[in-house]
């Protein structure tokens, strides 16, 4: 054990093996001082891929529980940060969820300590990046679409809506009973792109199955702000803006409205831009998945009579796309399926 206590706001650590189990026994211990100085070792100690690995797997995990109902809210903050530096590692996030430390930590959401639940949100943002924490969450939906509303901080909405994304990938109808339409559609006109991005990737999740297809309809003002993310600076802002209308215009309501929404122009706009050849390979795919999503909104839109005159109208724009030799593969096949929808004669 070190000799002497050189920095007051942490614990004396004990040397290799020995350092993980002699802190979490520190947190045993009386005085709230002594518990926050325990964790904030830990906290420095479990960025070593070994010791998180021994306090993930030593069965020490559960001894957090009873720190979740600390009087103290430092305590409580950095317990919820512990969690979330452990939960950063996959081993971590399949220990969280295997124990029974959820619905204590989902009781947090509500905590007066800001930190706490900024903490907490990133704890549940990391566990549902994983199949089964997407589930263990969706029970928890309904709470997480009203939070939307009362939390102002950016980075807890970013998480929120990250967070919904997820648990909407897996099952949307806890989101669409919710209201989640209409409360994702107040967050598509944020002044954050960050916040747009997350929001409009959200509804997409809403929007595949039917029933978030005709409550995106039936909103009167989503789509409209949709049509309008298609202009948007941010290329990922734009692609899943185009992926709700994808999904949208699968249905003859969703067609008809986006139709009379004069949302062709935009999107044929979207297909003909020009862009250079400095693209970096992160942006390349984000646009090849914006115009995959264009092209797919193009083809459904070309089912209905109106549609499909008007496309006519600008086949050679569309034909354009398919030879363009630096196009990629999937984007040429594509572009083929909507002009044998567009030409398509009965």
């Amino acid at each position: 054990m070190a000799g002497a206590l050189t920095d007051p706001t942490r614990a004396p650590v004990a040397f290799g093996r020995r350092a993980v189990p002699q802190l979490f026994g520190e947190l045993q211990r009386a005085g709230a001082a002594a518990r926050l100085r325990a964790l904030t070792s830990l906290c420095d100690l479990v960025h070593e891929p070994e010791r998180l690995y021994q306090a993930v797997t030593g069965g020490f995990l559960k001894q957090l529980k009873v720190l979740f109902r600390d009087e103290d809210p430092s305590v409580r903050a950095k317990t919820c940060e512990l969690l979330h530096l452990l939960t950063s590692h996959s081993i971590g996030r399949q220990a969280v969820l295997a124990s029974s430390l959820l619905p204590p930590l989902c009781q947090l959401l509500d905590d007066s300590s800001f930190s706490c639940r900024r903490n907490v949100h990133r704890v549940l943002n990391h566990l549902a990046l994983l199949p089964a924490g997407a589930e263990a969450l969706l029970s928890l939906v309904p709470k997480l679409m009203l939070k939307i509303t009362k939390e102002e901080d950016e980075e807890v909405q970013l998480l929120l809506l990250s967070t919904l994304t997820h648990c909407s990938r897996l099952d949307a109808l806890p989101g669409l009973a919710s209201d989640g339409v209409s409360l994702l559609g107040r967050k598509l006109s944020h002044r954050s792109s960050n916040i747009r991005r997350e929001a409009a990737a959200a509804m997409m999740a809403l929007s595949v199955p039917m029933d978030g297809k005709r409550q995106v309809c039936e909103d009167a003002e989503v789509l409209p702000v949709l049509i309008g993310l298609l202009r948007d600076k941010d290329v990922e802002v734009q692609a899943n803006a185009a992926g709700v209308i994808m999904n949208t215009v699968i249905i003859t309501t969703g067609k008809q409205r986006c139709l009379d929404l004069d949302v062709l122009p935009v999107l044929l706009g979207l297909l003909s831009e020009k862009h250079g050849d400095d693209d970096k390979e992160e942006m390349k795919k984000r646009r090849k998945a914006l115009i995959m999503y264009v092209l797919r909104a193009l083809t459904s839109l070309a089912e209905a009579p109106n549609g499909r005159r008007l496309l006519l109208e600008q086949l050679p724009l569309v034909e354009k796309k398919a030879e363009a030799a630096e196009e990629d593969q999937d984007i040429r096949r594509a572009t083929q399926t909507a002009i044998q929808v567009i030409t398509w004669t009965p």
